[in-house]
């Protein structure tokens, strides 16, 4: 599983690069503030919501620490998309937030 870090997204986000941010923490979670441009997807609602993705594009899959967001990218890649996990997520990053 491809991975990257906090640092490297901030740099990208930075750069103002077209990226494909997939947040699949819980509601009560994104209410504390999103990676600006994220699409929310739960978890529990990858399986159903897949149709949605694009498999031609990347996605940068974050959660509140890398584990939950390293189950959807095992089971996106799975299922043929070329997905990145943000290690150690929104703990770990102190970029911009955006609030829904």
């Amino acid at each position: 599983m491809k991975t990257m870090t906090t640092e490297e997204l901030i740099n990208l986000l930075d750069a103002n690069e077209d990226l494909n941010i997939i947040d699949v923490r819980e509601d009560f979670e994104v209410a504390n503030g999103m990676i600006p441009g994220a699409v929310h997807i739960p978890l529990g609602s990858i399986p159903e919501r897949m149709n949605e993705l694009d498999p031609s594009k990347q996605y940068i899959i974050v959660c509140r620490s890398g584990n939950r967001s390293g189950k959807a990218c095992e089971f996106l890649e799975a299922n043929g998309f070329n997905v990145v996990n943000l290690e150690g997520g929104m703990l770990e990053y102190d970029g911009e937030l955006e609030f829904k």
